[in-house]
C-alpha cells in the first residue's frame, strides 16, 4: 500500500466524486475498491438482451439547484434534456367523474404530485375545475400547499381534497414502500405531502434537470479516468480492509492516509451493535414487442398492485428502437442481509438512530476514516445531494 496516498471504498457517486477530486485537485494516488464488477452503483445503467438501456437497480433523474453539482458532473457528460413526468395509475373509485385523460378497464391516470389537472382526472372535468378555482382562491399566494394546510382550512371541500389525496396518492403508496400500516407512518410526513396549485406535471421543479447524454455508466467511466486513480472491481473491502484500535490496516498494513468508506456503517465493524434496518427492492423486468408500452417514464400505483411503480425505460434514455422495449416492476420489502441484496433505504425512527450513532461513535475513533453516503452515513441522499458532500469532504485534503 505504499504506492498509494489514498484509499476509497465503493465507485459510486460518493466515492467516484472523493476519488476524482483526491486524484486530481488532491495530486494523491487513489486506490478504489469496489465490491461489484462495475462501477457507477447503484446508478449504473447498460443494454439488456434486447439493445434497450436500462437502470439495473432503479430508475434514476439527475436535477439539482446546485450549480457546483452540475459544473463539476457535466466535466464528465454532456446531457439530455429530460423533465421527469410521473403519473398515476389507479382504479377509479367514483365511476360517473369523468377523467380529463386516458381510462381503460375502470382505472384512470393523473399526475403526481397531485395537481389542478390531477384534480379534473379524480372528480371529472366540471367538478375538477370548480374546486381548482376554490383552491387557487383560497391560496393566491403559493405555488403549492400541503395536506396539513388543506385540512386545517375551515372550508369543508378544501379539507375534503387532503382526505383524497392522503387516500389515492399517499397511504398505500407509503405502506408498500416502507412496509407500515397507516397508524406507523410519521403524521409529520403526511402533513408534507402537496398539492400544486397548477398545471406544471413535473416531478421536479429544480433549475438543472437532465439525463448523461451517453448514459450513467460512461459519466463514471470518465470521472474515474484518471493516472493517479487505479480501480479493483469485484474487490470486497471486507476481506482487506482491519480497523482496530484506532488504525486502519489494508491487506495486514498499516495505512494512514485517508480512507473515505462508502458501504454500511455496521458492516464496517462486523454488526458489532446489531444489524441497521433497511429497505430493499426486487425489480421484474419484462422486454415487451412494442413500441411504448405507457405514457411516461415513471408510473406509480398508488392503491392497488404488489408492485409500487412500473419504470419505461426508453422515455428516460430517449433511445430510439423501434418494436421493442423493456420495463420494470419494484417491489419494496425489508432488507434480510442474505447474499445478492442490496440496501436501498435505511429506516430512519429515533431507535435505529440511535444505533447508528454507535457504529459513528466508533468510526470516529479512527482519525483518517470518513463516511460518506446512504449506507455509510445511514440517511437519504439524493444523486446531487451526494455529490456536494462528496465536494465538500474532499476539500478538507485539497
Amino acid at each position: 500500500m505504499s504506492g498509494y496516498d489514498a484509499l476509497v471504498v465503493g465507485a459510486g457517486y460518493a466515492g467516484a466524486v472523493a476519488a476524482r477530486r483526491l486524484a486530481e485537485d488532491g495530486g494523491k494516488r487513489v486506490l478504489v475498491l469496489e465490491r461489484r464488477p462495475h462501477v457507477g452503483g447503484n446508478a449504473y445503467d447498460c443494454p439488456d438482451d434486447a439493445g434497450v438501456l436500462i437502470h439495473k437497480y432503479g430508475p434514476h433523474i439527475f436535477h439539482t439547484n446546485d450549480r457546483r453539482v452540475f459544473d463539476y458532473l457535466s466535466r464528465f457528460t454532456k446531457w439530455r434534456r429530460y423533465q421527469h413526468c410521473v403519473i398515476a395509475n389507479l382504479p377509479r373509485d367514483n365511476p360517473e367523474a369523468v377523467p380529463a385523460g386516458k381510462k381503460t378497464d375502470g382505472r384512470f391516470f393523473f399526475p403526481v404530485p397531485f395537481n389542478l389537472d390531477s384534480m379534473k382526472a379524480a372528480f371529472g372535468e366540471k367538478e375538477g375545475q370548480r374546486l381548482g378555482r376554490k383552491l387557487l382562491d383560497a391560496y393566491p399566494a403559493q405555488s403549492q400547499v400541503t395536506i396539513l394546510e388543506l385540512r386545517q382550512n375551515p372550508d369543508a371541500e378544501i379539507a375534503a381534497i387532503a382526505d383524497y389525496v392522503y387516500e389515492h396518492v399517499f397511504v398505500h403508496y407509503t405502506m408498500k414502500q416502507w412496509g407500515q400500516t397507516p397508524e406507523e407512518i410519521d403524521p409529520a410526513t403526511t402533513a408534507r405531502v402537496p398539492v400544486r396549485l397548477s398545471n406544471d406535471p413535473r416531478y421536479f421543479m429544480d433549475a438543472y434537470q437532465g439525463m448523461p447524454l451517453e448514459g450513467y455508466t460512461p459519466l463514471f467511466k470518465a470521472m474515474l479516468d484518471h493516472p493517479n486513480i487505479t480501480v479493483e472491481l469485484g474487490r470486497d473491502a471486507r476481506e482487506r480492509l482491519e480497523p482496530a484500535d484506532g488504525v486502519i490496516k489494508l491487506d495486514g498494513e498499516l495505512f494512514h492516509g485517508p480512507v473515505i468508506y462508502t458501504g454500511q456503517a455496521d458492516e464496517l465493524f462486523g454488526f458489532r451493535f446489531g444489524p441497521l434496518p433497511y429497505r430493499t427492492l426486487d425489480f421484474g423486468f419484462e422486454t415487451l414487442p412494442v413500441d411504448c408500452f405507457q405514457a411516461r417514464g415513471t408510473v406509480n400505483y398508488t392503491v392497488d398492485e404488489p408492485y409500487t411503480r412500473i419504470t419505461e425505460f426508453k422515455h428516460l434514455t430517449g433511445q430510439v428502437l423501434p418494436g421493442v422495449t423493456t420495463i420494470m416492476k419494484e417491489y419494496s420489502r425489508s432488507y434480510t442481509g442474505m447474499d445478492g441484496e442490496i440496501p436501498y433505504y435505511a429506516v430512519i425512527n429515533p431507535e435505529n438512530n440511535a444505533l447508528y450513532a454507535e457504529y459513528k461513535a466508533m468510526a470516529d475513533r479512527y482519525p483518517n476514516l470518513h463516511l460518506l453516503g446512504r449506507l455509510a452515513e445511514y440517511k437519504y441522499y439524493n444523486m446531487d445531494a451526494i455529490t456536494a458532500k462528496a465536494l465538500e469532504l474532499t476539500d478538507r485534503f485539497i
